[in-house]
């Protein structure tokens, strides 16, 4: 049993964190840490957690060292710059949620981040956190980079295409559609407002979302070669889920069987990615709750070009249970582990 630390419990991704590992066989949830709810009891901030009893704490690293060998970091940008190298050189070991630790190159964080980075050398140690493709790498890292959930769903669409070289991959457009939890609970503005978000579709961040560099980091990197993204994210007024439209120009004479082959290939001992037969194309409510990802393939023969589409839940897939994936490969048990809920449907 591994003693196990949520740093930021209280916000959506850590409130998904808990609903998964309350059940894992090898999880001890030992310390909960929230500032807005310091002393209060779990069962009480949150209702639907009856019978948790559990006290909040404030996020305090050596009391976190104390009692903990793993802790699981679901703060906003910054935070976890400060505290995750305490925690690792206390002898924990870290999967970060936060951004703070996912981009190979410390002169991309003022850029993309407003800030400097000032442990450059944890980027270089950093283990990215997509089991499917780093799985090796995430399984003895003592710090893990859990990706953005935009992210997520472009590199698992993606990647398979980039790597066996079938696709141009300086010439990839990716349209993302998220719900409005991706705001995350306590930064919630004007645009997220029931008011403002119901029955509008809206576009942001526009030729600079900060879920980019990952996109190109990793396509180059399994790729071994340049990659260049076109990447616009959209607001829907739905709570959870992200769908993410690809379009891609397939190299000469590449038809749409070989991608999809080397699509299936790819994932085909894969538990959490399921290929879609022909024709068939994935919905975000497929995925709620759970940390699936369906992807559908298909030729546009107008424009030449391939459309991919993935489907996830952005506090699944896209957080949570990426995050709890990553934790059972750090522990040497099955990566299904606590993951092998069907989605709340309708």
């Amino acid at each position: 049993m591994v003693s196990v630390a949520i740093i930021g419990a209280t916000g959506y991704g850590g409130v998904e964190l808990i609903r998964l590992l309350r059940s894992h066989p090898q999880v001890r949830l030992a310390f909960l840490s929230s500032e807005t709810y310091a002393g209060r009891r779990l069962c009480d901030v949150y209702p639907h957690f009856a019978g948790m009893e559990v006290e909040l704490r404030p996020l305090d690293p050596a009391a976190v060292a104390a009692e903990c060998q793993l802790a699981l970091m679901a703060v906003p940008s910054g935070t976890a710059l400060e505290v995750v190298p305490k925690l690792l050189d206390a002898g924990l070991r870290v999967i970060d949620v936060s951004p703070d630790f996912r981009l190979n190159d410390p002169a991309l964080y003022p850029t993309w981040y407003k800030f400097e980075h000032t442990h450059p050398g944890l980027l270089r140690e950093a283990a990215f956190g997509i089991p499917e493709w780093y799985a090796d790498a995430i399984a003895p890292a003592r710090l893990v980079a859990a990706p953005g959930c935009y992210s997520t769903a472009a590199i698992l669409a993606l990647a398979p295409l980039v790597a066996d070289k079938l696709i141009d991959a300086t010439d990839i457009v990716a349209d993302g559609k998220t719900g409005i939890s991706g705001a995350g609970r306590t930064s919630l503005k004007l645009p997220y407002h029931f008011p403002e978000a119901n029955e509008d579709v809206s576009a942001y961040s526009v030729g600079g979302h900060r879920h980019l560099p990952e996109m190109v980091q990793v396509l180059q990197d399994v790729g071994a070669g340049p990659a260049r993204v076109a990447f616009t994210p959209h607001l829907v007024p739905m709570t959870r889920g992200i769908l993410m439209t690809c379009y891609v120009r397939p190299k000469r004479d590449v038809e749409i069987e070989a991608l999809r082959g080397a699509m299936v290939r790819c994932y085909a001992n894969e538990p959490f990615v399921h290929v879609l037969p022909e024709g068939e194309w994935p919905h975000t409510k497929w995925t709620v709750g759970t940390n699936h990802c369906f992807i559908g393939i298909g030729m546009d023969r107008h424009s030449g070009r391939a459309v991919v589409v993935s489907a996830i839940d952005n506090l699944g897939r896209g957080q949570a249970g990426q995050m709890v994936q990553c934790l059972n490969l750090m522990l040497g048990v099955d990566q299904t582990t606590a993951l092998m809920v069907p989605a709340a449907y309708p």
